[in-house]
């Protein structure tokens, strides 16, 4: 099939943009925590039926268990807890605006841990993405038109969330460094530590409930909880995993990149915000600063 790896890229932007819906729905219902541990555990248990399914090979090393650990503790933990306050403050579009710092934070990171070099048009492109969030999150709501409004402390959040990604990536890549992993077997393994080390710590600091109880109250709650956890931790790396194998890896970031643009028409018909020529055009330049970054 043509193009199978250009598509792949596109649909894993799309099942993200239904995980920011997803999630930005359910946060508000059941808060942070409590979302954040719940669709970890179900994760693990689609991932595990599908390394069973396909037989994906665990030989990996201590080392790489290490480092994929402190990945998921960093990236899924308390990266994405910050990316849930954040939804909770400035919505999913603003949100997953943000969240486009990361690949620069990503290539600065790697630039003095793994000595990794930065053209000249990866620091345009970095430039270009940064002045693209600030033309959207610097602009003045003289009137709240949606329940999500720029919020100082939801921003805040979401900075917060693209560094814990970045550094969670930083993590992954000394894991894949050391040799070749599966990659539903190095999700698996960064989800599942994240699972054992936040899941205790929450109940003895009485963070976290009984889930059984909270979805039978709220079944709304768990229809979200579940359908996030689908597009994003399952289907979105399994797009995502196609999309790499099949094209280029520039090419493919880039297209996955693109879920704050995806994101603008459902702002505009579910949440019923108004968008201005500066949000839209700082969300075309903030995506086109990710792609030079990658496509340089």
């Amino acid at each position: 099939m043509p193009f199978i790896g250009e598509l792949s890229a596109l649909l894993t932007a799309v099942v993200w943009t239904g995980t920011a819906i997803a999630f930005s729905g359910a946060v508000a219902r059941i808060g942070s925590v409590q979302l954040n541990i719940d669709r970890l555990i179900l994760a693990t248990v689609f991932l595990s039926v599908t390394i069973l399914i396909t037989g994906a090979s665990f030989n990996v090393s201590a080392m790489q268990v290490t480092y994929l650990a402190v990945s998921g503790i960093i990236g899924l933990v308390i990266g994405d807890s910050f990316l849930f306050h954040a939804y909770k403050f400035i919505g999913p579009r603003y949100g997953m605006l943000l969240m486009s710092l990361a690949p620069a934070m990503t290539a600065i990171i790697a630039f003095f841990v793994l000595g990794e070099v930065i053209s000249l048009l990866g620091f345009i492109g970095m430039a270009i993405t940064i002045a693209g969030i600030a033309l959207v999150v610097l602009e003045k709501q003289e009137v709240p038109v949606s329940k999500y409004k720029i919020d100082k402390l939801g921003i805040f959040w979401g900075v917060m969330a693209a560094l814990g990604q970045a550094a969670g990536l930083i993590f992954a890549k000394f894991a894949f460094n050391l040799g070749e992993i599966n990659g539903f077997v190095a999700t698996f393994l960064r989800i599942f530590a994240a699972v054992v080390v936040f899941l205790p710590l929450t109940v003895i600091a009485g963070k976290y409930k009984n889930p059984v109880g909270i979805y039978k109250k709220d079944r709304r709650a768990f229809s979200l909880t579940v359908l996030g956890t689908i597009l994003g931790p399952y289907l979105g790396i399994t797009c995502s995993l196609v999309a790499v194998a099949y094209t280029k890896v520039g090419i493919a970031a880039t297209l996955m990149a693109t879920t704050p643009i995806i994101m603008l028409p459902y702002s505009v018909f579910i949440h019923k915000e108004k968008l201005t020529w500066r949000s839209i055009l700082g969300t075309f330049l903030a995506v086109g600063g990710v792609a030079i970054l990658f496509l340089h």
